[in-house]
């Protein structure tokens, strides 16, 4: 284990699973790096539930990491847009950290799908949190929104009830606590409408 790594399990609450061994099949890269991890420790809570990484198994809290990723879940919301990202992990507002052909770590903006990339290995993944925890891993408004409005559930993640992409802010009375993966099959059809719009385009958004 790495030492952005170990440091990001220091600051961890977990497990939130049972132990696993798991195994993706391959010796090196980001799924390897992540099947150590979750070996280690199955599942956790960071930065005040600010950060998220699921679990592996079928017991446990929060949703499981191979259920997130499969057809029953959210993605057939985002119709095809989210096919390529195999999410370990989601930040308060459900930025989605993925791996991506199993090379690269991204975070996957939930309202447009858009995916930054953050580097090859999930050591730079948590170097990248740690670096700063108020933004990249919502640190500041996941403590802030919890002390006010009390502890989220582990299913659950905050979602705008104006989106972000259409002016929304980061204000408490904008956010409220969802089902983490209702929460995604709402905003998959945004992301359908304006994911290839210019900066500024005029938008009407349907949402069924």
């Amino acid at each position: 284990m790495t030492s952005s790594l170990e440091e990001l399990l220091r600051r961890a609450r977990g497990p939130l699973g049972p132990r696993v061994d798991l195994d993706f099949g391959v010796e090196e890269g980001p799924l390897a790096e992540l099947a150590t991890l979750l070996t280690r420790t199955n599942g956790f809570f960071a930065f005040d539930a600010g950060v998220q990484v699921f679990r592996a198994g079928e017991e446990g809290l929060g949703p499981d990491l191979l259920e997130w990723n499969g057809e029953e879940s959210w993605k057939p919301a985002y119709g095809g847009l989210a096919d390529g990202f195999f999410c370990f992990g989601q930040d308060i507002l459900g930025t989605q950290f993925a791996i991506v052909g199993g090379t690269t770590v991204v975070a996957v903006d939930p309202e447009t799908a858009q995916a930054a990339a953050i580097g090859p290995s999930l050591e730079d993944w948590s170097a990248w949190l740690l670096a700063d925890p108020a933004v990249h891993a919502t640190a500041n408004l996941a403590y802030a929104w919890q002390e006010r409005n009390g502890p989220l559930e582990a299913d659950q993640r905050l979602l705008p009830l104006r989106f972000f992409v259409t002016g929304g802010g980061y204000d408490f009375d904008n956010l409220v606590a969802r089902d983490a993966a209702q929460a995604m099959r709402i905003r998959g059809p945004v992301a359908q409408q304006v994911r290839d719009l210019p900066d500024g385009a005029r938008i009407r958004l349907h949402v069924e």
